[in-house]
């Protein structure tokens, strides 16, 4: 999400952006892609999705993390617009001493994005990458081989169309908001001539009964979208789809495998809870990333936008 093609997605459905790009010499060394959401006629805020990017070198980091806000301070001072906030939602599982005046989200907001997922480790032989997996995870995957359950890569026109099918009937059944079908347009013609993205369902019996879109990133595959029908749940299907993406994406030179959201373990109720029971037969590793973080520029702002996310979250 600090990638180039990502802020010509988001421009998609309304957010302007610009980059902040720090180099030392030829060489960058930070930067940050910043995302500009208004959320009323004289109000927006400021969103690094995945960001801001800081060298490892922790003294290094502590400038460049200063410079970048200075720069996003000097194109705050310029726009026409009041902005209540920055938001960071960076890569981190722990924050930097040097990060600070920042506060974490105390009210539900939907422009956020996953900070608990979950990582499969794809640098290991296939049956390391098995047995790491919990028993049952093992087991549905050879249920579904037995059954005659095949794999296939499918990112035509007929594939988006099949794809979206068994989303929105995933989505219609587990009564969630699903994602208009302009958006699934718009991010497979971004992707798709760069090779980033593709759609992998699971057949059986000649129908298509589960699907996942993968987005690739240097060598990380991130399962970003999916769904499965009600039919035929007994023979595991989705279980031996992941299990052949996973290793799709090893072929492809990936060393991760990346499921995406995933519920924390002191939140029962959290909303994510059974997908997070079927991704935790994968094994892998939960990743805590920092919470949301919201550096408020104005404060009379920040409270009307955090009165508008309380007021849309109660209707």
């Amino acid at each position: 999400m600090q990638a180039s093609w990502y802020a010509d997605f988001r421009a998609s459905v309304g957010y302007r952006s610009f980059a902040v790009v720090l180099k030392d010499e030829q060489t960058i060394v930070g930067g940050a892609l910043v995302m500009k959401w208004s959320y009323a006629p004289q109000s927006c805020f400021y969103y690094i999705s995945d960001g801001p990017v800081l060298p490892e070198d922790e003294s290094t980091a502590h400038e460049v993390f200063d410079a970048i806000l200075e720069i996003i301070d000097k194109h705050r001072r310029a726009e026409e617009q009041t902005v209540s906030h920055l938001r960071i939602e960076p890569r981190w599982r722990y924050l930097p001493g040097f990060v600070r005046g920042f506060r974490p989200l105390s009210f539900p907001d939907v422009y956020t994005e996953p900070r608990t997922t979950l990582w499969i480790d794809l640098r290991p032989e296939q049956n390391a990458i098995l047995a790491q997996m919990k028993p049952k995870g093992r087991y549905n995957i050879h249920l579904a081989q037995r059954h005659g359950v095949s794999i296939i890569e499918d990112t035509s026109d007929q594939g988006l169309a099949d794809f979206l099918r068994i989303y929105k009937r995933m989505a219609g059944r587990k009564e969630i908001e699903a994602k208009p079908t302009g958006y699934f347009r718009t991010l497979f013609s971004l992707l798709l001539p760069r090779r980033q993205i593709s759609i992998f369902f699971a057949e059986y019996r000649g129908k298509r009964l589960a699907a996942a879109v993968v987005v690739y990133f240097g060598r990380r595959a991130t399962y970003f979208f999916g769904g499965s029908l009600a039919v035929h749940r007994s023979i595991m299907a989705p279980h031996l789809l992941h299990f052949e993406i996973m290793r799709s994406a090893k072929a492809r030179g990936c060393e991760w495998y990346d499921l995406w959201g995933f519920a924390p373990e002191n939140e029962p109720d959290h909303p994510w809870r059974n997908i997070s029971v079927f991704k935790a037969k994968f094994g892998g590793v939960v990743q805590h990333l920092v919470p949301t973080l919201d550096y408020v520029y104005d404060a009379a702002a920040y409270d009307d936008y955090v009165a508008r996310q309380r007021g849309a979250d109660a209707a």
